[in-house]
C-alpha cells in the first residue's frame, strides 16, 4: 500500500514537474525555432508578415520611382517586370496570407476554449519551411536572367517559353508556400471542430472563428489547383510538355483557367478573415450585439461557394461564349449580395450604438467604406462589355489595391490595434497610432484612386513607361505611395514601443469587447486554459 502510494506521489511530482517545464517558455533562439505553444508560432507569423510587407512595400516603391515620370528613368524594363511580379507574390503569399495565419493560431484556441492547437508539431514545421520559401523566391532575382518576370498571375507562355532560368526556384517556392497553407488549414478545422470548450456550438462562434473555418476549407479545395498549375508550367519549361504550348497541342488559354480556378477563392481566403475581424471591432466599440449573427454566416458561406464559380470573369477578353460570359457575369454580380449583407449588418451594428472611436474602430470603419468603394469597382468590372475597355488597365489595379490593401491589410491592422494589448500586457500609444491611421487612409486614397481615372482613360497596366498625359496623375499617385510607405513604419515604432512597455492593460480594454480571450489576464498566459471554460 505504502509503496503504491509512493508511486503515485512519484507520478504526480512527475505530472507536476512536466506542467512547470511546459508552462512557461524556453528562453533564446530554441523558444521559437522548438515552439509548439499557438501564441509563439502565431508571434512568429505575424513577425514574418510583417517583414514581408514591409519587402513588399519595397518593391512597390521601386515601382512607383521609376513610373513618377513618363520615360525610362532609374530601371531596366526587364527588372521593373521581376519588382511587379515578386511584389504580387510576396504580398499575397508573404504578407497577407500568414498575418492571416499569424492571427488564427493566436486567437482561436483562446476563443474556443482550447489549450493549443490541435496539431502542434505540424503548427510549428508550417511556420519555418515559409522563411525557405521566401528566401529561394527573393535569392532568384540574383541569378543569371534575374528572378519571376512574368506577373503574379505567371500566364504561359510567359512562365514557360520566354521565362528565366530562375523559374525552376519560383516553382519550388510556390510549392512550399502551398503546403505550409495546407498545413495551417487542417490545423485550423481540427482545432475548431474538436477543441471548442464545452457548450460552444457552432453558432456560438465568433464571426473571426467561423470565417477561418471556411477559409480553411477553401485554402484545402484551391492550393491543389496552384500546385498543379505551376508543375505543368515546370515540366513545360524543363522537360518538353506540351500543356500549355498550341504547337505542341496545348492551349495557353487553359493555364488561366486553371490558375484562376485557384485565383479567385484565392480572392476570397485574403478577405474573408477580414470579414470576421471587423466583426468582432464593430460590436466592441459600438457597445452593442453584432446585428444578423446567423446571416453573417450564411453569407460568408455563400461567398466560399460562389467563388468557386467566379473565375473567368478574369478572362472575358479571351473570346469565350456568350453564354459563358453571361453565366460568369451573373454569378460576379450575384456574390455582391452575400457581400452587401455584411456591409448592412456592420452598419445596423453602428446604428444607434454608442459609439467610440479608439484606433481599431477607426481602422474598422475605413475597412468597410473603402472595401466598399472596392466592392463597386468590382461590380463595375463584372460587366462583361464593360469590362473590355477596363481589362489590364490601371482601373484593375485600383480595383484590387482597394479591396486588398485598404481592405486586407487595414483589417490586420485593426485587429493588431484590438489584441496588442491582449498579446504585450500593455496599452499602445494612442497618438502615436492615430497618426498612423491617419497618415495611412489620407495616402493610401492619393495612392489608388487616381489609377481608377488612368485605368479609364486607357493607361495598360504591368509597364515601365506611358504615354505624355498621364504624367501629372502618375505624379500624384507616386507621392501618395511613398508617404503610405512612410506611414508603416509608424505602426512599426507603435508595436516596438508597447512591447517594451508602458501602460499596463486590464484584462478587457475595451469596454464592450466580448468573447472568451478577454476573461484571462492580459498579457494571456503561456498556457490559456488548463481547464476548458463553460459556455452558457
Amino acid at each position: 500500500m505504502t509503496d503504491m502510494l509512493r508511486e503515485q506521489a512519484g507520478v504526480a511530482d512527475e505530472r507536476t514537474t512536466e506542467h512547470e517545464h511546459h508552462d512557461h517558455p524556453q528562453s533564446g533562439f530554441k523558444r521559437w525555432l522548438l515552439t509548439t505553444n499557438h501564441k509563439d508560432i502565431g508571434s512568429l507569423y505575424l513577425m514574418f508578415s510583417f517583414a514581408m510587407f514591409l519587402i513588399g512595400g519595397a518593391m512597390a516603391m521601386v515601382i512607383r520611382a521609376e513610373l513618377f515620370q513618363p520615360g525610362l528613368q532609374l530601371v531596366e524594363p526587364n527588372f521593373f517586370n521581376q519588382m511587379t511580379t515578386v511584389h504580387g507574390l510576396i504580398m499575397v503569399f508573404g504578407a497577407v496570407m500568414p498575418a492571416f495565419t499569424g492571427l488564427a493560431n493566436w486567437m482561436i484556441p483562446m476563443m474556443i476554449g482550447a489549450p493549443d492547437m490541435a496539431l502542434p508539431r505540424m503548427n510549428n514545421w508550417s511556420f519555418w519551411i515559409l522563411p525557405f520559401a521566401f528566401t529561394l523566391l527573393l535569392a532568384s532575382l540574383f541569378m543569371e536572367g534575374g528572378g519571376p518576370n512574368f506577373g503574379w498571375t505567371f500566364y504561359a507562355p510567359l512562365s514557360t517559353t520566354y521565362s528565366p532560368a530562375s523559374t525552376g526556384l519560383f516553382v519550388f517556392a510556390i510549392h512550399i508556400m502551398g503546403i505550409s497553407s495546407i498545413m495551417g488549414a487542417i490545423n485550423v478545422i481540427v482545432t475548431i471542430v474538436n477543441l471548442r470548450a464545452p457548450g460552444m456550438t457552432y453558432m456560438k462562434m465568433p464571426l473571426f472563428v467561423w470565417t477561418w473555418l471556411i477559409t480553411a476549407f477553401l485554402l484545402i479545395a484551391v492550393m491543389p489547383v496552384l500546385a498543379g498549375a505551376v508543375t505543368m508550367v515546370l515540366t513545360d519549361k524543363y522537360f518538353g510538355t506540351s500543356f500549355f504550348d498550341a504547337a505542341g497541342g496545348g492551349d495557353p488559354v487553359m493555364f488561366q483557367h486553371i490558375f484562376w480556378f485557384f485565383g479567385h477563392p484565392e480572392v476570397y481566403i485574403m478577405i474573408l478573415p477580414s470579414f470576421g475581424i471587423v466583426s468582432a471591432i464593430i460590436p466592441a466599440f459600438s457597445r452593442k450585439k453584432l446585428f444578423g449573427y446567423s446571416s453573417m454566416v450564411y453569407a460568408t458561406a455563400s461567398i466560399a461557394g460562389l467563388s468557386f464559380l467566379v473565375w473567368a470573369h478574369h478572362m472575358f477578353t479571351t473570346g469565350m461564349p456568350v453564354a459563358a460570359e453571361l453565366f460568369f457575369m451573373y454569378c460576379t454580380m450575384l456574390i455582391s449580395v452575400p457581400t452587401g449583407v455584411k456591409v448592412f449588418n456592420w452598419v445596423a451594428t453602428m446604428w444607434r450604438g454608442s459609439l467610440t472611436f479608439e484606433v481599431p474602430m477607426l481602422f474598422a470603419i475605413a475597412f468597410i467604406i473603402l472595401f466598399t468603394i472596392g466592392g463597386f469597382s468590382g461590380l463595375m468590372l463584372a460587366i462583361t462589355p464593360a469590362d473590355f475597355q477596363y481589362h489590364d488597365t490601371y482601373f484593375v489595379v485600383a480595383h484590387f489595391h482597394y479591396v486588398l490593401v485598404s481592405g486586407a491589410i487595414f483589417s490586420i491592422m485593426a485587429a493588431a490595434y484590438y489584441w496588442l494589448p491582449k498579446w504585450t500586457g500593455y496599452m499602445f500609444d494612442e497618438k502615436l497610432a492615430k497618426w498612423h491611421f491617419w497618415c495611412s487612409v489620407v495616402s493610401v486614397n492619393i495612392l489608388f484612386f487616381p489609377m481608377h481615372f488612368l485605368g479609364l482613360a486607357g493607361m495598360p497596366r504591368r509597364i515601365p513607361d506611358y504615354a505624355l498625359q498621364f504624367a501629372d496623375i502618375n505624379a500624384v499617385v507616386s507621392i501618395g505611395g511613398f508617404l503610405f510607405g512612410l506611414s508603416q513604419l509608424i505602426f512599426l515604432a507603435v508595436v516596438v514601443k508597447c512591447v517594451r512597455g508602458g501602460q499596463q492593460a486590464a484584462a478587457k480594454p475595451w469596454d464592450g469587447a466580448e468573447g472568451l480571450e478577454w476573461t484571462v489576464a492580459s498579457p494571456a498566459p503561456h498556457h490559456t486554459f488548463t481547464t476548458p471554460p463553460k459556455i452558457d
